[in-house]
């Protein structure tokens, strides 16, 4: 049996009541910290040296150049697929529309009793995009992470992704590179990529922001160069689904967007939350069947035994009450009416509503953004935006008047403080 069963039908308690009868994630910190903080001094002692070590010691391939040449990201776009390359084109400019529209938003200057305030948005220099790979590979990524750093403004843009075991990197991630305009493209993974992103090696220049999902070590990296850099989308790490399903929900559907989540690799989530006991059967033996004649059913096996639940409850709001403590990365809404849930729904990094919405759609081109935000950190942040690559400083002017009207509260602020030299800054202006 693939999913553990959970019944809160009859739970009345709140929320941090109903908080405390859910099986708690990993502390992915606990598990990961210490590994990490020495990737990440290794790595700043030892530069370009202690890359090569590392991916060696972890992806098992000796790399002597870690940039990939220029000809190569752009040759990769010969060699894919017709298919492929229109696929790429299309989610590219899905994705690049979407935050455009994002971006456009800009606030008029705010002016009162003649002080004026105008409001500058300027993009961040350099970013450093992580995609995944190792079990599998991820243009999509690669395009979720340079558009919108695109659109914001940004002039570089360095991308690491792990190496095959032949050392390099698929012809298909550095097509995406290629559609995206990205030409700096480095074989390094894990941890130590991240290390290497906000620190700088002799190869690698440091970056500004740090964007991209990874397993648990690349998460917990960057939460430990968080503040020497920008890392957006808080906790972008193992894939999370919670799917919630009524009576009318296709079991199938349900099963199969449970095992998507589950196929991304160990330390994932996956709950199915319903009021049916019928459909929650049904799910259990869709998602058992769907493992079983997979051929990676030793690593779904593992990842669903550790996070996949199959929880029973009374209703619709007491479901979407559970899903907003789980907090999860993807919010699937399978039932009828779906959009009349959403003013229950408190926490998810992305949501999709109805049959005809999986997460799969979400994953490569609906448009907004599939880095997003994981381990419960939802409650709290948000998927990546076009604002995550900029920066916004306010220019403030003060006319005769506004300096006349309000310095002396001013003064009157600064010296209660006991800071007199702010005073007199006014003070000198006045007087003149």
């Amino acid at each position: 049996m693939s999913l553990r069963r959970l019944d809160l039908r009859g739970f009345s308690g709140d929320r941090r009541k109903l908080a405390d009868a859910l099986p708690r994630p990993v502390d992915e910190q606990d598990r990961s910290s210490d590994a990490v903080a020495a990737i990440i001094a290794e790595v700043r002692a030892g530069g370009d040296t202690a890359m090569r070590t590392l991916t060696s010691r972890f992806d098992h391939v000796d790399i002597d150049e870690l940039r990939v040449p220029a000809h190569e990201i752009s040759d990769a776009l010969a060699r894919i697929p017709t298919a492929l390359q229109e696929a790429l084109d299309v989610a590219h400019d899905r994705i690049l529309a979407y935050h455009a529209h994002e971006a456009a938003d800009v606030p008029d200057d705010f002016e009162s009793g003649g002080i004026t305030v105008r409001h500058l948005i300027r993009p961040v220099s350099r970013v450093g995009c992580y995609a995944p790979g190792g079990r599998a590979r991820y243009p999509s990524t690669v395009l979720m992470c340079a558009v919108p750093a695109q659109v914001a403004g940004v002039e570089e843009i360095a991308l690491c992704v792990p190496p095959g075991p032949d050392g390099s990197i698929d012809d298909a991630t550095l097509a995406a590179a290629a559609v995206a305009g990205v030409s700096e493209v480095y074989r390094v993974g894990g941890a130590q990529a991240i290390a290497a992103m906000a620190h700088g090696t002799e190869s690698i220049a440091a970056v500004d922001v740090i964007v991209g999902p990874g397993n648990r070590y690349v998460a917990e990296a960057k939460r430990q160069v968080s503040g020497v850099v920008g890392v957006a989308s808080a906790f972008a790490g193992p894939s999370e689904v919670v799917v919630i399903a009524g009576p009318e929900t296709p079991p199938e559907y349900a099963a199969i967007d449970l095992v998507v989540q589950a196929e991304h690799g160990p330390d994932g989530l996956a709950w199915l939350i319903t009021w049916s006991e019928e459909v929650l059967e049904r799910v259990c033996e869709a998602v058992d069947r769907i493992v079983a004649e997979s051929p990676r059913r030793s690593d779904l096996e593992a990842t669903l035994g550790a996070g996949g639940w199959a929880v029973l409850v009374d209703g619709p709001k007491q479901a979407c009450a559970v899903s907003n403590v789980v907090a999860p990365e993807h919010l699937e809404l399978l039932t009828k009416n779906a959009a009349s849930l959403l003013g229950h729904i408190q926490s998810a990094g992305a949501v999709f509503l109805g049959t005809n919405a999986p997460a799969s759609v979400g994953d490569y081109l609906a448009g907004p953004n599939h880095v997003l935000p994981t381990n419960r950190t939802a409650r709290f942040a948000s998927a990546l935006r076009v604002d995550d690559f900029r920066k916004h400083i306010h220019a403030v002017g003060i006319d005769d008047y506004a300096l006349r009207t309000l310095g002396p509260h001013v003064v009157t602020l600064a010296e209660t403080e006991g800071l007199p030299a702010h005073a007199r800054s006014v003070q000198l202006r006045w007087n003149r």
